[in-house]
């Protein structure tokens, strides 16, 4: 059964809250000893619920990471979702993307660098590559499909179909980069999306040069075969 069946749905205002409260909770016993270390049990007593409740809306520990996950990025969405409408270019759409997933993410540093011990496992179940994150990367994905499909860049039709894609997992890197990043404010972070989105925003408009197709089905073709490998 998929993890999105798994974990309850509960419409009432009540049943939201319990469930905020449990995740909330289990964030916070997460940071302070990790993954393993933190039970199911240790997280109801903390949220001051039930076992079996705790249960009834996460079906175990690796739900309350998706949910985090979902959390997260429907925090992004209500961030970035207005500012993209004052956007049309591919550049400040995609600087407004990636500088709104930092700061909205920002709050979870310290609980990303615990977290990042066990997602980092290729065989985890919390690896944002896994099948159990399916609904959340497929999501995430979905929001740089809306933000090429509306840009007035000129982008060739081969490299627009595959670009949300690609967009994704530079972001992923850029997440990975703040999850290291020590510096006050994070300045390292946005020096990074700042100067790799200029240099992103040039290799696309470079890629509508007729002298550049050869080049760049090679590439997209390299792209689909290391997505069949995975």
């Amino acid at each position: 059964m998929e993890a999105a069946e798994k974990t309850k749905s509960t419409k009432t205002p009540k049943g939201e809250q319990t469930k905020a409260l449990i995740l909330d909770s289990a964030l916070d016993l997460l940071r302070e000893r990790g993954y393993e270390e933190t039970t199911m049990r240790a997280i109801s007593r903390q949220a001051g619920v039930s076992l079996g409740n705790a249960y009834h809306y996460f079906g175990s520990k690796e739900h309350l990471i998706q949910a985090f996950y979902q959390r997260t990025h429907e925090e992004h969405l209500n961030a970035v979702l207005p500012a993209l409408k004052k956007e049309t270019s591919l550049k400040a759409r995609l600087l407004t993307v990636l500088r709104l997933k930092i700061s909205t993410l920002e709050p979870y540093h310290e609980f990303a660098g615990v977290l990042f011990k066990t997602a980092a496992d290729p065989h985890s179940p919390l690896n944002p590559f896994a099948d159990e994150s399916t609904p959340t990367r497929r999501d995430s994905i979905r929001l740089f499909e809306d933000l090429v499909a509306d840009t007035k860049a000129r982008i060739p039709g081969d490299l627009r179909a595959e670009l949300p894609y690609l967009l994704w997992l530079y972001h992923m890197g850029v997440i990975l980069f703040w999850i290291h990043d020590s510096s006050a404010r994070r300045a390292r972070t946005y020096r990074l999306i700042d100067q790799t989105v200029d240099l992103l925003d040039k290799l696309v408009s470079l890629a509508s040069n007729p002298l550049m197709r050869p080049v760049r089905k090679r590439a997209l073709k390299l792209v689909a075969e290391l997505r069949d490998v995975g």
